[in-house]
């Protein structure tokens, strides 16, 4: 099994706060956290919308991310990422830190300020996931090393799975989730998903970052071409976020 251990999360939800890997950008998360509330049972989204506010999940799904200039969560900053080399684990405690913000969500949190924060930290790290970057090499730090062009501009790989995929579509999040709902959400399709075993989909990603890591070896340069390439890989992994998140969340809050 992938998780083997449980931290305790509870009492050291209010220490300082390091700075974290970015997955997925702004927008990568608002799809992830709309295609998700879409998908809550009535029970769930009555639970979620009492803990963060109405529409909250969207709001607060990038807070993890932005509050990295804080000082009240220490060491969080590797939460965000499962380092692999050689199909082994070697860095980061993404595993580690969904199981135990999971079970201080299924038990009776004391201070409602806890929960609150528990949920918004589950909610982006549950996108953080399937983001393929984030389940990559320790020894160029996730593709943060792996120089790359975009249309012109230095970047590197990571950058491009966080945010410029995405973005080269040109859609607004909401515009994002609804067109992959079309596109993923048939109802056989959504089925299948939904009774896919968690590792089992884990596995495909750590799979898909090694082909988009060979697919980079062979790379003509050409922005388009990686477009091409890879934007559907992309907008599974986003699609299959949500899913899972809204199933998560349905089953924490039953």
């Amino acid at each position: 099994m992938r998780r083997t251990i449980s931290i305790i999360f509870v009492g050291c939800i209010m220490m300082a706060y390091a700075l974290p890997a970015l997955a997925w950008g702004q927008k990568g998360h608002r799809i992830i956290a709309q295609i998700a509330y879409d998908h809550l049972d009535k029970k769930a989204k009555k639970q979620v919308n009492r803990i963060l506010g109405e529409g909250g999940m969207i709001y607060w799904v990038n807070w993890p991310d932005e509050i990295k200039s804080d000082t009240i969560f220490p060491n969080s900053h590797d939460w965000h990422y499962q380092n692999f080399e050689d199909g082994v684990s070697v860095g980061g405690n993404l595993f580690r830190a969904l199981d135990s913000l999971e079970n201080v969500l299924r038990v009776n949190v004391q201070g409602t300020k806890d929960k609150e924060y528990t949920l918004r930290f589950l909610i982006h790290l549950k996108g953080d996931e399937y983001c393929p970057m984030h389940m990559a090499r320790k020894s160029d730090r996730g593709g943060n090393k792996v120089k790359m062009k975009w249309f012109g501009t230095e970047t590197n790989l990571h950058a491009v799975w966080d945010e410029r995929l995405v973005d080269s579509q040109g859609y607004s999040y909401t515009e994002y989730a609804e067109m992959l709902e079309k596109r993923f959400g048939r109802k056989d399709r959504l089925q299948a998903l939904m009774a896919e075993d968690e590792e089992v989909l884990v596995t495909r990603t750590k799979e898909l970052t090694e082909q988009i890591y060979t697919y980079q070896e062979s790379w003509d340069g050409n922005t388009y071409h990686y477009i091409y390439a890879m934007k559907g890989h992309m907008e599974s992994q986003l699609y299959i976020a949500g899913i899972r998140l809204a199933m998560l969340l349905n089953s924490i809050f039953k």
